[in-house]
């Protein structure tokens, strides 16, 4: 990128309007735009096609994701979308088994209506032992949601390369940040933008990056095609949350590691999930009964789904983000109803680490 990476993200969007000087990339509304004369454009005709904010948007996540080109969409699950319009019908895919419960939602859904077939994994040795000519693309979160187990993208790349398949990353948990699928051999990385990129929990934003520019030239006549295109508005408000994420991450990640430390040192608490990176933890209980007596005993954190804002959020997989995956399922690879999910935000750790711990007392209280 030529210079480190805060002062890329600081400078995102300055300069672009020599016009007026605007150190602010400006918010350009407009759907439709003049054509200078017949048969010239521009280079914007209509803002579903390219509009001149997301553009900006959509170049500085290339650069960030070392790719060739960036897509960015409505939401998570309409770039997922968009992903897998790459693909003709009767596609095969694996995927990893602990996954977010909308992304297995709309694979079940399309495995429904005879589009695709999918078969999931949970290791490398899974993965090499299950993979054919006939499977497309691996689609891989890493790490998961919410057991934040890890597979080597790497490795991954390397087993659907020799097959002749696709590697898809689902990298919001990270973000390029702390990792680049592309760089270690993905083709494709997919994020619910909504979550660390955005970080404020108001936007709803998804984003596609594509390693090369035949793939991204496919996915941006697909993404006119078919139309889940971010406003303007929503692009700046990204444009803006851009400018803090390594700010935001860095604070994040240090309070996880602090609130880790209290939970695995604390009765009440069976297992912690944490990867040793980003700011996403999960636990499980010792008392799956008392759930909701401490969901409602918390103070800081909030009760709610989703991730990544600078507030901190829990969120009980089991009946919110991953209700859909079957009980029997869930429970087969470990997702079990004394799980919770924390998003660790931005407050200071010591205030989230003693609200985790009054919250606790209850489980142990006899």
């Amino acid at each position: 990128m030529g210079e480190n990476i805060e002062t890329f993200l600081a400078q995102l969007g300055n300069r672009v309007d020599e016009q007026t000087g605007a150190v602010s990339a400006p918010i350009h509304l407009s759907t439709t735009y003049s054509h200078p004369k017949f048969g010239h454009s521009t280079g914007f005709d209509y803002t579903r096609t390219k509009n001149p904010t997301r553009a900006i948007l959509e170049e500085g996540l290339a650069k960030l994701e070392e790719g060739a080109q960036a897509i960015v969409t409505s939401s998570g699950m309409s770039a997922i979308q968009l992903v897998f319009q790459l693909f003709p019908a009767g596609s095969a895919f694996l995927v990893s088994r602990d996954l977010y419960g909308g992304s297995y939602r709309y694979f079940k859904e399309i495995e429904r209506q005879g589009i695709a077939k999918f078969l999931y994994f949970d290791t490398e040795e899974e993965l090499a032992a299950q993979i054919t000519e006939n499977i497309s693309a691996v689609f891989i979160e890493t790490p998961t949601n919410p057991l934040m187990r890890e597979v080597s993208i790497k490795r991954v790349a390397e087993i659907a390369k020799s097959k002749g398949a696709l590697t898809i990353v689902d990298n919001t948990f990270l973000t390029p940040l702390r990792q680049k699928p592309l760089t270690q051999g993905a083709d494709l990385v997919v994020h619910s933008a909504t979550k660390f990129l955005a970080g404020h929990n108001d936007i709803l934003a998804g984003v596609v990056v594509a390693k090369t520019q035949e793939l991204g030239e496919r996915l941006l006549y697909l993404a006119n095609t078919t139309g889940p295109t971010l406003a303007a508005f929503d692009c700046w408000l990204f444009i803006r949350s851009l400018k803090t994420l390594p700010l935001r991450f860095n604070q994040q990640e240090k309070n996880a590691k602090i609130v880790v430390e209290v939970l695995q040192n604390h009765p009440a608490v069976k297992e912690v999930f944490y990867p040793g990176v980003g700011a996403m933890v999960s636990f499980k209980i010792a008392d799956e009964s008392k759930v909701g007596p401490f969901l409602e005993q918390l103070k800081l954190f909030t009760y709610a789904e989703s991730l990544g804002g600078v507030e901190s959020l829990i969120t009980y997989p089991t009946t919110q983000t991953h209700a859909d995956i079957p009980e029997a399922e869930r429970l087969a690879y470990g997702l079990t109803p004394d799980l919770l999910r924390l998003s660790i935000g931005i407050e200071d750790a010591h205030d989230l680490a003693a609200d985790l711990t009054q919250g606790l007392s209850i489980v142990t209280r006899k």
